[in-house]
This record gives structure tokens, sequence and C-alpha cells, in this order.
């Protein structure tokens, strides 16, 4: 295997305390590895180490939303009352399914509902009776309760849990053995530790991080998934060959397209598009690139046109969220990775 890429992430020292990395085609693997140690101090990071994938649940969920519709479940242009029938008559009651995956819904950003709603089902009615932002349609803003709505509609869509519509719709099919929802499932606990966090009192290591994840129980459309460096990378192959284990071609086609022209921010169903300037990823990667990153310092990016995924997983925010610069290895990786 190549240097470069593992050069470059060991010499972000203190960013964080694990590193692993894969790089490739739908038919290979170009450049991979793991580096450091599963926290501080603590035993090394290994094949077998799962890591917080934070909102790289997001298009995980997504896939589910959109291989329901596939199955005539469900309909991407339904208004939330349809499967959430406490949201008729309201300010939401007009939101569809495909605003909620663009991001386009007018519900808020990242809010600290966990903080002043303590259980799951104060929190679910703040994000039900809570203020909209803007006008359903009208602007793209990045949404967890979003996603925490469509994880309650794949639920309601598809007549089970949200982990067993993971399960039997995205990784059973892909043989991904070692991905699932926080330490449970009968999956390895060897976890990655994520933050010392002052809410909890303790370093996070094997449940979510997302303290709003926490109060839903851990299983939600916006956090909460966990995973191996091999499953993560099988996704990620699977992603670059058009995903036909998961989706028709059609409906694939149709989550990785721009759904905001026009609107500030480059967005599809589930995915974030390719934007210049301001993509986390930076400009290295073809304009049809799409991906997803996650707060606890990990992405997921393809290049359709070329076949190729980009896959970063650390635990930048062991010991703390506050520590900077992971801006800047991201862009560096993805530049580097992009000429492998």
């Amino acid at each position: 295997m190549r240097t470069e890429l593992r050069e470059l992430l060991s010499s972000t020292t203190g960013l964080f305390s694990a590193a692993a990395w894969s790089v490739g085609t739908a038919d290979g693997v170009l450049d991979r590895g793991v580096l450091g140690t599963r926290w501080h101090g603590g035993p090394a990071a290994t094949e077998e180490s799962r890591w917080d994938l934070a909102s790289v649940t997001k298009p995980i969920a997504g896939i589910v939303v959109v291989a329901l519709a596939e199955r005539g479940l469900l309909d991407l242009d339904e208004p939330l009352p349809r499967y959430l029938p406490a949201y008729a008559g309201g300010d939401k009651a007009g939101i569809t399914v495909r605003q909620l995956l663009a991001h386009t819904s007018g519900l808020p950003g990242g809010t600290p509902l966990y903080r002043e709603h303590p259980t799951r089902e104060s929190l679910l009615e703040a994000i039900r009776t809570g203020p909209l932002r803007a006008t359903p349609g009208a602007r793209v803003e990045y949404s967890s309760q979003g996603f925490i709505l469509l994880g309650l509609i794949a639920e309601a869509a598809g007549g089970a849990p949200l982990d067993r519509l993971v399960a039997e719709l995205v990784t059973q099919p892909l043989g991904l053995t070692a991905t699932g929802f926080g330490p449970g499932q009968g999956l390895p606990a060897d976890a990655v530790a994520t933050e010392d966090c002052p809410w909890r009192g303790r370093v996070v290591c094997g449940q979510v991080h997302d303290e709003n994840a926490v109060v839903l129980g851990g299983v939600c459309g916006h956090a909460g998934l966990f995973a191996t460096l091999g499953d993560v990378e099988r996704l990620g192959q699977a992603l670059a060959g058009g995903a036909q284990a998961l989706l028709k071609p059609a409906s694939h086609a149709e989550m990785i397209a721009c759904h905001t022209e026009g609107l500030a921010l480059r967005r599809g169903l589930a995915w974030q598009g390719l934007d210049v300037p301001g993509s986390p990823v930076g400009t290295a990667l073809e304009p049809a690139a799409y991906g997803h990153t996650g707060f606890t310092g990990t992405s997921l990016w393809i290049e359709p046109e070329r076949r190729r995924f980009y896959l970063l997983l650390t635990n930048r925010v062991h010991p703390s969220r506050s520590t900077p610069g992971i801006e800047t290895v991201r862009r560096e990786f993805h530049a580097s990775a992009a000429m492998l």
C-alpha cells in the first residue's frame, strides 16, 4: 500500500487518537489502513474496531426510505401527516418526505433539545411543536430533526423498527456483519472512544455521541450507527458501482441528483453535493461527487463518474469536540486521495 495518506494522518497528532481510511473503486481498494489507539493511552485501533458514524447514518437511513418508496410503501411527495398523523393541521403539515431528505423542510438545524427534553416523548413533542425556520422548500438548512422524523416515517411505512429496516434493506444485502446501532445487536463492543462528555460525565465509548440520539434510545434516522472500516468500505464500493444491490438505477440516480437547484447549497436525497466553494472535502473531487460527513470525524464520498469512493474515519471529538483542524485534514486527505 502507498504511504502518502498514512503519513498525512499520522502527522495530525492531537486531533484524534485513531484514524482509518480506504480509497478505491467499485472493483477494488487502492489504499487503506488503520492507525492510532481507540482512546488516548488505550489499545490499538484495529480492523475490528467500530466507529461512531454520526451523521453518515443519515444517507443510510435515506437509502431505507427510498427503498421503501421503490416497494410502494411510501411516496416521497406525500406530506408528513400521511405517515405521522400527529402532524396534521400544524405548520409542518405540508412538509413532504422529499423535503426532509433534501434538508428543505424548514425545520431548524443543530438544536440541543436534550438539555430541556430528557425523555423520548418530550423531545419528539418539542420537534412537533417547535417553530419552523423557513417556509418548506424555500431554503436549505441542514436539519437532524428532519432525519429524526424520517426514521419515524420509515418505521410507520415499513411496519418495523428502524434498526430492522436498516438490516433488511442495507446491511444484509451488502454483507455488513459489523454494522448496527449502538453496542447491542450482538455486534462487537470494541468501539473507538469519542468525547469526554460533560453532559454524561464520562468518556463516551460504544454509546452514540449525539446527545439527542441518546435521549431517543440510540436508534434514529440522524445518528447512531456504528461500523468497522471493512463494512463502510464495502458500502463505498457498492455505491461507487451504482448501488445495484440496494436500489434500482433510477432510484439511485434520483438520490444523488441535485434537488436544490437555485438554492445556496447542493443537496441530493440524504446526500450532500459538492459545493464550490464550501465543500467540507475541498474541491479535488469531480463536480458530480456526493457524500456525507459525520460530526465525530467520519466521512464517505463517492465520485460516480470515476466509480471511486473515499472513506475517512476518525474520532476527532476525542477528548473534546472543540479541538480545531478536522476541516483541513478532510480537504488534504481528499486532495491526496484523488491523486491515487
